[in-house]
């Protein structure tokens, strides 16, 4: 596991056409991945978890699986020829006994119990080192279809002004004194002031918690005032939890009152850049990709 937020991964081969092997969560992420994979030429072979895949994901080569279907990932990897594997998609995160675990992975429960003591980095590195472990590769979405990365120079046509500036540099701040805690990946900030801090209700919530605040009035903020800040951990393995956006963000954050968002060019994944800026110059708020040096490692 990478220890200073930035994995080196192996090299590759063009002349590797193996099942690319994505294990899909909700959202639209694991579709884009999917079609990102097939356009370079590679087959993909898709795990879909009960309860949060999408059904139209059948499109592809697939098996139905739940978190804990261990036997059946080694099963699979053996029949059809998987190396590489890759997690993407919305999960909220279960309880021991809600991952179904089966005959392989209940030999684990105790190292199983012992990842859920934690905040969900530790979590998904944990189950990563366990695929690894049985014979699978670790990529990172980017890693497989790097287009779905957000690029740098991503500009919307509203800028942000020197006090959101101020206060992009200090969520920023902020998020790197809070590594170590393996919190969330998002804070709003308004004038300096922390405004909320993103924990496991995902960033969703975190947007739904400041519209609220503001509507009962325990929120006192100008109209348009505050900024999203959405980086990837220091220390965070980015192959398993890398931040995603996209015009859900857009609105939520809207409704909550904000006036932009700032993200780090090539740390966050978004299914089309392009729709994303459109639509954030389409509701009045600006995006900012920071440059990847923003980024201080541990």
């Amino acid at each position: 596991m990478s220890s200073a937020g930035a994995y080196e991964s192996a090299p590759r081969t063009d002349a590797d056409k193996s099942p690319v092997a994505i294990i899909c969560g909700g959202g639209a992420f694991p579709a884009a991945v999917a079609e990102a994979v097939n356009k370079q030429g590679r087959p993909v072979f898709l795990f879909l978890l009960r309860g949060y895949a999408d059904a139209a994901l059948e499109r592809y080569p697939h098996e139905w699986v739940k978190l804990g279907s261990l036997a059946k990932y080694v099963a699979a990897r053996k029949r059809h020829g998987l190396n590489e594997i890759v997690f993407i998609g919305s999960v909220v995160r279960p309880r021991v006994s809600q991952i179904g675990l089966d005959w392989r992975s209940l030999l684990l429960v105790p190292r199983i119990t012992k990842l859920f003591l934690g905040g969900d980095d530790r979590l998904l590195s944990g189950a990563a080192k366990i695929f690894e472990e049985h014979g699978y590769t670790l990529r990172g979405a980017h890693e497989v279809a790097p287009d779905i990365l957000i690029p740098e120079g991503l500009v919307t046509n509203l800028k942000p002004s020197p006090r959101e500036q101020t206060d992009i540099e200090t969520g920023l701040s902020l998020l790197r004194a809070i590594d170590s805690f393996d919190v969330g990946q998002a804070v709003v900030i308004a004038g300096e002031r922390v405004i909320a801090i993103e924990g496991a209700e995902g960033t969703e919530g975190l947007l739904v918690r400041v519209a609220e605040m503001r509507r009962s009035g325990r929120l006192k903020l100008a109209a348009r005032d505050g900024v999203l800040v959405k980086v990837p951990k220091p220390s965070q393995d980015r192959r398993v939890d890398l931040p995603a956006v996209g015009i859900d963000t857009i609105l939520q954050a809207k409704a909550a009152g904000l006036s932009g968002i700032a993200i780090e060019a090539q740390g966050a994944i978004v299914v089309d850049a392009q729709q994303f800026v459109e639509e954030a110059d389409k509701q009045g708020l600006f995006v900012v990709a920071l440059p990847p040096a923003t980024r201080v490692s541990p």
